[in-house]
């Protein structure tokens, strides 16, 4: 093959891109808990674009092809909530969603020791998962996350949510 995969900062023109393989690699989730609601599959393109305004997100590309992804907003509480970490069927298993867990931290980490204006500092890294999504738990506890609570969403569902301290 001799493409090597790049990680960048997700920009506007990346949207389309990331929404068609969003849909792709939650069709495995939604059929894992039979709910083809879950907001994944459901976001418009104007609410994935506002995510990337409002927060932060990385692309993986292999050549010209996004084949993984990630988005983040901190809060004012020094909370950096990950989500929709995404990596294409094909190209799991390859150690991707680890580099972009570990992009998304140290993108947030440097940004609070650079900012010009004072800014809150990330504190902790927030996810969530579902209760049977076991390579989604397996991914988080190898990067030092730890469940800290879960949430019942229904009779097919529970909400793990996980966290670690910010260095």
């Amino acid at each position: 093959m001799g493409l090597s995969v790049t990680i960048s900062a997700a920009d506007a023109a990346d949207a389309e891109h990331i929404l068609k393989l969003q849909y792709l690699c939650y069709q495995s989730e939604a059929e894992l808990y039979g709910d083809w609601s879950i907001e994944p599959l459901t976001q418009s393109l104007d609410a994935l674009r506002t995510e990337l305004d409002e927060g932060y997100g990385l692309v993986a590309r292999l050549g010209d092809e996004v084949v993984a992804s990630v988005r983040a907003r901190l809060d004012e509480d020094g909370t950096v909530r990950i989500a929709k970490l995404i990596v294409h069927p094909r190209m799991q298993r390859h150690g991707l969603g680890g580099r972009l867990l570990d992009g998304i931290e140290r993108h947030f980490a440097e940004t609070a020791e650079t900012a010009a204006q004072p800014a809150p500092s990330p504190k902790r890294f927030q996810l969530f998962t579902g209760h049977r999504s076991e390579g989604n738990l397996r991914l988080y506890r190898s990067k030092g996350y730890a469940q800290v609570s879960t949430r019942e969403l229904g009779p097919r569902l529970t909400l793990v949510t996980l966290e670690k301290a910010a260095a």
